[in-house]
């Protein structure tokens, strides 16, 4: 709400409003609903849920202390109080918005503080802005908040880098796409920040800044309730758990990864077809063949090879033979129900393997197939 005339606007008045009160109830229904409305399937991170409650509240907070500061307070100095809404902000909004991006990587608990830390430098352009009652404080926060975010963004693609290997590591079902949908919102509020910024009381980058405040409500509902939480057991290792693991890796440093890992993979879980098993973690593969999960790491490393590599070439082998099987007996089949049926749950994600693979696409190989 930087433009005077926002307030004799209706019409942003009460598109305002309205933004206002869907961050606020979009916040109470994550706090407070602990099933999931758009995915029943799914079982969202409830740590993640709370910081976009969070995030939620503060946004229709943040629309509240701009319109009262501009009604009631601070009226007849707006340098002021944009000095003082713009810091309440960053002070708040951005600090939130770090916390839920991080919380969507679950490969380990990242530190969120020395980001929220980061805001005294706001806080201090603020306090130079209002002492010396003109523009160099707006320029300061501005200036210290881009850079700021700026870091934040080049450490996020070093995390997802990292969290996408993770879940190649420990995971043969999750579609990846859905990690670089987080940095891609990430650049995005970074895109419109800096547009919203260097342009304040334009009346149609207000209105443009109200339904960019829709859209991200949207996104980040739809974006938690399809985020399925990890298996802690395949994933995060306990206190107790810890202590058993650093054990085995001391053991594993001397007795090296036992040589029976591959006949163990052979007998059960290629025989036994265990890699069609939906969400199959490495951790319950692990188990499933007497060993810890240590250890098959390990081995795979060893191997040049990661577990999700592992699982999916097993799946594409198995759809291969299932094709050449339906082929041969003149059944009709589509490529997404044999995809399903060899373990796969998202077509995508079998596409993409499967080029990876064979170096040429689903299509082009069943045409072979066709043809021979």
């Amino acid at each position: 709400m930087y433009a005077p005339q926002s307030l004799q606007d209706i019409l942003f008045l009460m598109l305002y409003g309205g933004a206002a009160m869907l961050a606020f109830v979009a916040g109470i229904y994550l706090w407070l609903r602990r099933s999931n409305a758009i995915d029943s399937e799914v079982t969202p991170p409830r740590v993640l849920r709370r910081w976009t409650a969070a995030f939620f509240m503060t946004a229709a907070m943040s629309h509240v202390w701009w319109y009262v500061l501009g009604v009631y307070w601070l009226q007849d100095d707006r340098l002021v109080r944009n000095i003082v809404c713009i810091m309440l902000d960053h002070v708040t909004l951005v600090p939130l918005v770090i916390a839920l991006l991080l919380r969507m990587l679950q490969d380990r608990q990242r530190p969120i503080w020395p980001w929220a830390a980061t805001q005294v430098l706001v806080i201090g352009g603020a306090a130079v802005g209002i002492a010396t009652h003109n523009d160099l404080g707006l320029e300061l926060m501005h200036n210290c908040q881009v850079v700021i975010i700026a870091l934040f963004v080049t450490y996020y693609i070093y995390a997802l880098v990292q969290y996408s290997r993770w879940l190649n590591d420990n995971y043969a079902d999750l579609d990846h796409k859905e990690v670089w949908q987080s940095l891609l919102f990430a650049v995005a509020l970074f895109i419109i920040y800096e547009v919203y910024s260097t342009n304040p009381g334009n009346m149609s980058r207000e209105f443009l800044s109200q339904i960019n405040t829709l859209i991200i409500i949207a996104f980040l509902l739809w974006r938690v309730e399809t985020i399925q939480q990890l298996d802690a057991k395949g994933t995060v290792i306990s206190d107790e758990q810890h202590d058993d693991d650093d054990d085995d890796d001391d053991d594993s440093m001397t007795a090296g990864v036992p040589s029976n890992i591959g006949s163990l993979l052979e007998q059960h879980c290629e025989a036994t077809q265990l890699y069609l098993l939906h969400d199959l973690t490495l951790q319950q593969l692990a188990t499933a063949i007497g060993t810890n999960r240590t250890y098959l790491s390990r081995y795979f490393a060893q191997q040049d090879i990661t577990y999700n590599a592992y699982i999916n070439r097993l799946r594409i082998h198995h759809f291969m033979r299932l094709y050449r099987e339906n082929i041969n007996s003149l059944r009709p089949v589509t490529a997404a129900e044999l995809a399903q049926q060899s373990g796969f749950r998202s077509y995508s994600t079998f596409a993409a393997a499967f080029k990876l693979f064979n170096d040429q696409t689903v299509t082009a190989w069943m045409k072979e197939q066709t043809v021979n």
